[in-house]
């Protein structure tokens, strides 16, 4: 399977996101039931097969990215049912949620299936995915799994399904997190004179910075936290309030509580 055929039921940003990593060395195909999502993998690379039609897209596929809602997924499996058990493609999904047993109940069972939750920053080749498969997935389709998801960023293998959940916690949320701490941020710069521009700009660039410095130093993130904090300076009394304010409790209570909806969630699609 050294160039296999990759067909991508569902056109969505994420999808869109692993083609644009993957179109320079495989040939794929894309089915969507949304003529305009197609259109856009026309403009975008014209070369590739498209259709609303998943059969027709399945055909000849060594491998099959599920990219569909979690809602619509058990109808959009079914359906493909009969010709995956001809073909036994590898299958591997990226809808949040849905546990390697029900979809491959959905796909008429023995198939080998690799279940992923990445995170939004593929839009933009900087995602984070946790992978997990089955008995029936081979060595050689572990490797093309974890290729087709390092088209966006990085993928880490987990041995039991359910440490997803957690995966989904800490990365798939993630973004959320940090978001949320941006709006903050800026938020209290213009409380402190800055303008809205000023405050998002140096908001955002500091995150990235700090990002890029922690990734690319390979320092540990408390070291680099401590080199930026000197003794009785400016940033020593804000890590006081936030550590009195209790950041980190709030942290372990927060990815507690999308873990625990994470499981609540999984088991209510099955």
């Amino acid at each position: 399977m050294t160039t296999p055929t990759i067909a991508f039921i569902g056109a969505g940003n994420m999808a869109r996101s692993l083609i644009a990593g993957l179109v320079a060395d495989l040939p794929l195909r894309v089915a969507d039931p949304v003529p305009d999502q197609l259109n856009k993998i026309q403009q975008q690379w014209p070369a590739i097969f498209t259709s609303t039609d998943n059969l027709e897209v399945l055909k000849a596929a060594q491998v099959v990215v599920l990219a569909v809602k979690p809602q619509v997924m058990k109808p959009v499996a079914e359906a493909l049912q009969a010709l995956v058990q001809q073909t036994h493609p590898l299958i591997i999904s990226v809808a949040a949620g849905i546990r390697v047993a029900a979809l491959d109940q959905w796909l008429g069972g023995n198939l080998p299936i690799v279940r992923c939750m990445p995170n939004t920053p593929a839009l933009v080749k900087c995602g984070a995915t946790g992978l997990y498969a089955n008995a029936q997935v081979s060595g050689e389709q572990r490797a093309l799994a974890q290729r087709i998801l390092e088209a966006v960023g990085i993928a880490l293998w987990f041995d039991n399904e359910a440490q997803l959940d957690a995966v989904t916690a800490v990365s798939g949320s993630g973004p959320a997190y940090f978001f949320r701490v941006m709006e903050a941020m800026q938020a209290a710069g213009e409380s402190l004179g800055l303008s809205p521009d000023a405050a998002r700009q140096l908001v955002l660039q500091t995150a990235l910075g700090a990002a890029r410095l922690a990734v690319e130093s390979g320092t540990a993130p408390a070291e680099l936290r401590q080199q930026v904090t000197s003794k009785g300076g400016t940033t020593e009394a804000a890590l006081t309030v936030l550590n009195q304010g209790g950041l980190e409790d709030l942290f372990h209570k927060a990815l507690h509580a999308a873990t625990q909806r994470a499981d609540e969630l999984a088991k209510a699609k099955h």
